[in-house]
Order: structure tokens, then sequence, then C-alpha cells
């Protein structure tokens, strides 16, 4: 169910983020606290998505309505 409904959350922004270039994926930890990582593909700048605050935003507002928060987010630029 777990994926399902992060899938769910996360669906439509993972799809236009792979028509960018980047890849999302996600692990729930302790607590249905979520982390949440964006790598950027070989033809994607790593230092091109939109500021944290604002990602930070937009993937708390996708898990409203499901039994799980935001922890954290990894950024291409950020390793």
């Amino acid at each position: 169910m777990t994926q399902q409904t992060l899938e769910a959350a996360f669906g439509r922004f993972k799809e236009m983020l792979a028509s960018d270039g980047y890849s999302l994926d996600w692990q729930v930890g302790e607590g249905e606290k979520v982390v949440v990582r964006i790598e950027a593909g070989p033809d994607a700048c790593a230092d091109c998505l939109v500021p944290l605050p604002v990602m930070q935003a937009i993937l708390s507002d996708a898990l409203a309505g499901t039994p799980y928060s935001l922890d954290r987010i990894e950024l291409p630029a950020d390793t």
C-alpha cells in the first residue's frame, strides 16, 4: 500500500521531472517520514531545479491527505 500511495502522491511530479531528465525516488523511514531523492540524468542540469523551499512545498503538498510527511529532500547539487 505504501508504494501505491506514494506513487499516486508523487506520480505527476515524477513524470514532469522525468521529462526534464531527472528521476525521483523515495524511502519511508521511521514515523512515516519520507526521504525524497532527486537525481539528474546525464543531460539534466544538477543546479537547475527550483529552490529547495519551493521543492519542499510542492512535495509536502503532494503528501497532504496521505499518512506520510516529508522528512527531507536530497537534490543533485547536494552530491
